[in-house]
């Protein structure tokens, strides 16, 4: 199998290079208004912001640089195709304007906006931010009234366009083979993430190497997200051959994620020097994707034993892995590792074969 991923340079309210109605699912992390490090960036696209910034107008600042989010929503209506899935990881923003200390609430303003558009929001998920400060606390310290709570937490937002969810043929390979194992649905259908700190973000993946200064400081101005929510949101929301959306391509993690997960990708970023450092990150995705698919598999061989401990035995035998499974759904299931990729044109292509077991 061949997936194909695109990158392009440009501003993400114009994405030209995009047919219609040609992506499955849309997984992004826009920049956050009302978040100090995006001021410069938005105020570029709109110096009416700096103004309002500058004049306390915080209400102000905050709608106009929605405003700027809502052009990059209407292409995002464009390409995705009915009943595909739009994931928006955002995260609301605590600030104090002329004054007066407050939380604009990003995740309903994009709520409202994809409402608008006439997406059907779904059920969202919260996930708990990691944080270095020991203080839990804002404002007053420890005397009542006038503390506020620390935010620790961001969204991602859900949603399906258009009414009707999308179908496929009958017993579809690229479906029942994308499949997950029933526990991770159990886990990764919940509301609140607690574990995506866990154990993919231990192993070994690119996140985790800075190779120049540049490199640090492109960090400093991207929104990345850990590996473990692109990847996750793909698994859930789209099966092999799909392709997979970022507008706001950052360093890349969505792309990873997709390479990993066997789909194809588009990523679209204002900012050049983000391809050059990915080129890096690109290398050592064959070892991660099949440390991925490795350490998934592992982990449920350890949950049918403690299932059978607790006197569950599982229903079925998995076809293509040495491993018992809860549903007749998760039989067929085969991860897909990169053993290949290389540069072309307008990104790179990376070739999947199937991850088997050892001696097998």
């Amino acid at each position: 199998m061949e997936t194909t991923h695109r990158v392009f340079v440009g501003d993400s309210r114009d994405l030209a290079a995009v047919g219609d109605d040609t992506v499955e699912l849309v997984v992004t992390s826009p920049p956050y208004p009302m978040i100090e490090m995006w001021d410069d960036l938005f105020t570029e696209l709109d110096p009416a912001i700096g103004d309002a910034l500058e004049s306390g107008a915080g209400r102000r600042a905050f709608e106009a640089m929605h405003a700027q989010l809502d052009r990059v929503w209407d292409e995002v209506e464009r390409v995705l195709v009915d009943g595909g899935i739009a994931c928006i990881n955002v995260g609301d923003a605590t600030r104090s304007v002329d004054g007066s200390f407050r939380v604009f609430s990003n995740h309903a303003r994009v709520l409202e906006a994809f409402e608008s558009r006439g997406f059907d929001p779904l059920p969202d998920v919260l996930w708990r931010k990691p944080t270095n400060s020991a203080a839990k606390f804002m404002g007053s310290g420890t005397l009542p009234p006038n503390a506020y709570v620390t935010l620790e937490h961001e969204y991602v937002l859900l949603f399906r366009n258009g009414g009707e969810s999308r179908s496929f043929e009958p017993g579809a390979d690229r479906r029942y083979e994308a499949a997950y194992f029933w526990e991770e649905r159990n886990n990764w259908f919940s509301d609140v993430w607690t574990d995506v700190k866990g154990e993919l973000q231990h192993l070994e993946q690119p996140d985790n190497t800075e190779r120049s200064g540049q490199d640090t400081d492109l960090r400093d101005r991207s929104a990345a997200y850990p590996f473990e929510i692109p990847y996750r949101l793909i698994t859930m929301y789209s099966a092999y051959g799909d392709t997979v959306l970022d507008p706001f391509w950052g360093t890349g993690t969505t792309t990873l994620a997709a390479m990993c997960a066997g789909r194809h990708s588009i990523g679209q970023e204002l900012e050049t020097g983000f391809r050059d450092v990915f080129d890096e990150r690109v290398e050592r995705v064959p070892s991660l994707s099949r440390s991925v698919g490795q350490a998934r598999l592992e982990r449920h061989r350890e949950f049918v034993e403690q299932r059978r401990a607790e006197g569950k035995e599982p229903s079925y035998d998995a076809v293509h892995y040495d491993t018992s499974v809860v549903t007749k759904m998760e039989r067929e299931l085969l991860f897909r590792e990169v053993v290949e990729t290389e540069p072309i044109d307008d990104g790179y292509r990376a070739i999947h074969e199937p991850l088997f077991d050892e001696g097998r």
